[in-house]
C-alpha cells in the first residue's frame, strides 16, 4: 500500500471517487491498520494512538467542563454520563465523554451513530444502507448501559467499510481517518466536533480555532 500510496491519494483527490467503486479497487486498504498507515502517510501523525491517548488526557478536563455546564444541555449531560459511574470501564468512558462533548457543543451524536437490536437484522441492514456516514452500533436485546456492544462499524455512502470495532470511541477515531483516507468533508451536523477532534486532540492546524471550540480550548485549561 505504500508503494500505490500517490497513485491513490491522487485518485482519491482529483476524482472523487464513488465509495463503493474505491472499496473494489483497494479492499486492502479498510481495515484498522491499513487506515491507521494511510493516515500515517498523509499527516504523519499516528491515528488511532494519539486520538484515544488525548482523549484520555484531556477527560478530567472535559469533566471539569461539563460539570460547569447549566441548563439543559448541562443536565442532558449528567444524564449521559451516569453509566461511567457504575463501571471502571475506559472504552465505556471514552464513548461517553464523546457523546458529552457533542451535547456541550450544542451538536447531537445521535445524527451520527445508530444503534440497533441484534434481534432485528433486516432493519439494521436498512439503515446502514441510508447512512452517508456515520457509526452503527449493534445491542444485545436487555442490554444495559454499562454492556459492551455487540458490534460497532463505519458506514461511507451505504457501505460498510469496517466493523467488530471495540468500542464507540474506536469507531470516532476510524471515522475520522476515513474522512482523511477518503478526502471528505466533516458531517456538517457535528462540524465543531469533528473541529475538535482536529484541532485540539490531534493538534493540526491548531491555531485556527472557531470561537466555540476556542471557548471550550481555554475553559479545559483553566
Amino acid at each position: 500500500m505504500q508503494k500505490t500510496f500517490s497513485y491513490r491519494r491522487q485518485e482519491v483527490v482529483q476524482d472523487a471517487p464513488v465509495i463503493s467503486e474505491f472499496v473494489n479497487r483497494w479492499p486492502a486498504l479498510f481495515t484498522v491498520r491499513e487506515i491507521n498507515e494511510e493516515f500515517m502517510r498523509i499527516t504523519t501523525l499516528p491515528l488511532q494512538a494519539k486520538f484515544l491517548a488525548q482523549l484520555d488526557k484531556y477527560t478530567a478536563n472535559l469533566l471539569k467542563v461539563f460539570s460547569n455546564r447549566g441548563g439543559a444541555a448541562g443536565r442532558k449531560i449528567r444524564l449521559l454520563m451516569a453509566p461511567t459511574a457504575k463501571s471502571e470501564d475506559i472504552d465505556l468512558k471514552r464513548d461517553y465523554i464523546l457523546r458529552g462533548l457533542c451535547v456541550y457543543l450544542n451538536e447531537d451524536s445521535d445524527t451520527l451513530i445508530k444503534e440497533y437490536l441484534n434481534a432485528n437484522h433486516e432493519e439494521a441492514e436498512r439503515g446502514i444502507a441510508q447512512t452517508t456516514m456515520g457509526l452503527y452500533v449493534i445491542r444485545k436485546n436487555g442490554a444495559d448501559a454499562v454492556d459492551k456492544p455487540e458490534d460497532v462499524g463505519v458506514v461511507i455512502e451505504g457501505v460498510e467499510l469496517l466493523h467488530n470495532l471495540q468500542s464507540v470511541s474506536f469507531g470516532w477515531a476510524m471515522l475520522f481517518g476515513l474522512i482523511y483516507t477518503l478526502n471528505l468533508c466533516y458531517p456538517q451536523e457535528l462540524k465543531f466536533t469533528f473541529e475538535f477532534f482536529q484541532k485540539v486532540l490531534m493538534n493540526m492546524d491548531s491555531k485556527k480555532l472557531s470561537p466555540k471550540v476556542q471557548t471550550l480550548k481555554i475553559r479545559m485549561l483553566q
